[in-house]
């Protein structure tokens, strides 16, 4: 003979509701797939032009080697497309380059 499983039934609808889960406070819920914006980027830089030696800063391909801006495009993050001096290129945020002295 088969034993029968015991019968569950749902809580009473005037039940208590359960008690908060410990940790969860008023905070908002920020998901971990969410990307965040650096509000500093839409600044850009205003010394940047197109043929100008620039180091790539911050984190990313290409971190830390030097560059020559290509061309520059504006928007809401201006950005530059950059050619290092390997030869790769990559397009980078205004932000994220900084000024060299010019080679002689």
């Amino acid at each position: 003979m088969a034993r029968r499983r015991k019968q569950t039934f749902p809580p009473p609808r005037n039940a208590p509701p359960p008690p908060p889960r410990p940790g969860a406070g008023p905070e908002p819920y920020v998901r971990p797939t969410v990307a965040t914006m650096n509000a500093e980027a839409a600044r850009g830089q205003k010394d940047l032009a197109v043929g100008a030696r620039v180091r790539i800063i911050g984190t990313g391909l290409y971190a830390g080697e030097e560059a020559v801006i290509e061309s520059l495009a504006g928007g809401v993050i201006p950005s530059a497309f950059v050619r290092t001096d390997d030869g790769r290129s990559r397009r980078v945020r205004a932000i994220d380059v900084e000024r060299l002295p010019a080679r002689d």
